[in-house]
């Protein structure tokens, strides 16, 4: 069956003979100059007056006899507007709605629902069901018109924002992927776990808030059999802390450290990296926890610039907490950070955590924290597991105990392990000693 109007031949397209699904001749053009309105009514006479009244205001029409064909020509066209009767068979114009406010592909389109009943009660109920506004056909024709327009405004500033949110996905797609790589480069320049010198073992997590954090850490292998570890954390997140961070990392290397500060002093190397890394015009800082261990006395050496996370695991049992009360770096310029020193024994372990780890909020409380008496217990739990195991477990205790999938902020945690070394290890022979003659 074919309907002619305006001296156009229309025919169904896309769908079976018979469906009642009327196009315009136009609908092929692949840029459609103007709005379309799909009207949708079984009443074939109403259907073509609606028809006439819209064309005259310039837009173009797409026609369905019922609600079902009406739903796959919504699928197909997306059209700007929906006029809607509420009476039809199969498929009535509130079960229509309910149907394309569940499909995710076309749930923003626009509907107005005809309607010969205009009572408080039935317009509620079609609203609910997903219609958009209503539209009695005892309407005159003023109302008609004004409030076609209103559902094409509304339409245009609909597909507009979806262009605009489309358009900002692409962008933080190619963002995430950036922040991806510049990710690798920064975990590039973090430790390689195990032993980094004989009888010192190291394991390390690190957990960025996004894809690209500002803690960093990493160990310094000293020209004088020392190892030096630091932990820091730029303020903020993102791109501009971690490539401060990359920069204070820079200043940290053994080379660097020998020629702006001319030893391995913790309390010498903040002193300096606070004259070189002041604060910034938007108020960023560092803090940081420095320490060197001299692995033949067994002495630990470290300094702190407003970073307390740092603790000893004691093998009896305890955990003792390292605590210099300090400014961050670049707070003072006069600033002169002290070195204290500790003996750390072989079986003993020493901890250093970014904040982000202790200070977790709980999802149902965002004011209690996890805090550090929890951190040291869970340190106590797992102390028989090997390091890297340790480290895992407490990370996975804080993410449980917060209740969210992630954490709010960076989370970096070093450790290493002081081992017992074999006593002909501990014994140096020089040149001139005899080697005692096997018995």
């Amino acid at each position: 069956m074919t309907v002619r109007q305006s001296g156009l031949e229309h025919k169904p397209l896309g769908l079976e003979h018979g469906q009642g699904v009327l196009i315009d001749s136009v609908a092929e053009e692949a840029v459609r100059p103007s709005p379309v309105v799909l009207i949708v009514d079984d009443d074939p006479v109403a259907r073509l007056a609606m028809a006439g009244r819209v064309k005259r205001l310039g837009y173009r029409v797409l026609e369905a006899g019922d609600g079902k064909s009406g739903l796959e020509l919504l699928r197909l066209e997306r059209p700007d507007l929906t006029i809607l009767d509420w009476m039809m068979p199969d498929l009535d114009g509130p079960s229509f709605c309910e149907q394309v406010r569940r499909d995710p592909e076309i749930g923003s389109s626009q509907i107005l629902m005809m309607t010969s009943n205009d009572h408080p009660e039935h317009i509620a109920e079609g609203l609910a069901r997903g219609a958009d506004d209503f539209l009695s056909k005892a309407a005159s024709r003023q109302e008609i018109i004004a409030r076609i327009q209103a559902g094409i405004r509304t339409a245009s500033l609909i597909r507009r924002l979806e262009q605009i949110t489309d358009q900002l996905r692409r962008k933080q797609m190619l963002l995430d992927q950036e922040l991806r790589a510049a990710a690798r480069y920064v975990e590039s320049l973090l430790p390689v776990p195990g032993m980094v010198v004989p009888g010192v073992e190291l394991a390390h997590l690190y957990r960025p808030s996004l894809a690209l954090g500002g803690d960093l850490y990493n160990v310094v292998l000293c020209g004088d059999g020392s190892i030096c570890m630091y932990l820091l954390d730029a303020s903020g997140h993102g791109v501009a802390s971690a490539l401060r961070s990359a920069s204070l990392a820079s200043f940290l290397r053994e080379d660097s450290l020998l020629r702006y500060v001319g030893s391995h002093d913790p309390g010498a190397i903040l002193t300096e990296a606070n004259r070189l890394f002041p604060m910034t015009e938007a108020g960023e800082y560092f803090t940081i926890i420095m320490t060197r261990l001299d692995v033949r006395s067994q002495k630990l050496f470290y300094a702190a610039a407003g970073h307390s996370g740092v603790c000893v695991s004691r093998r009896n049992g305890t955990v003792e907490w390292l605590v210099q009360p300090s400014l961050p770096l670049g707070f003072d310029a006069a600033c002169v950070y002290q070195t204290a020193e500790i003996l750390l024994r072989p079986g003993e372990r020493l901890y250093l955590f970014s904040d982000g780890l202790y200070e977790v909020p709980n999802s149902h409380s965002t004011e209690e924290l996890w805090g550090k008496e929890r951190l040291a217990a869970a340190l106590c739990r797992a102390a028989d597991q090997p390091l890297n195991g340790t480290l895992s477990t407490v990370v996975a205790e804080a993410s449980q105990w917060s209740g969210q999938d992630g954490f709010p902020d960076d989370v970096a945690v070093m450790g290493i392990e002081l081992k017992e070394c074999p006593v002909i290890e501990r014994v140096s022979f020089s040149e001139t000693d005899e080697v005692p003659d096997e018995p």
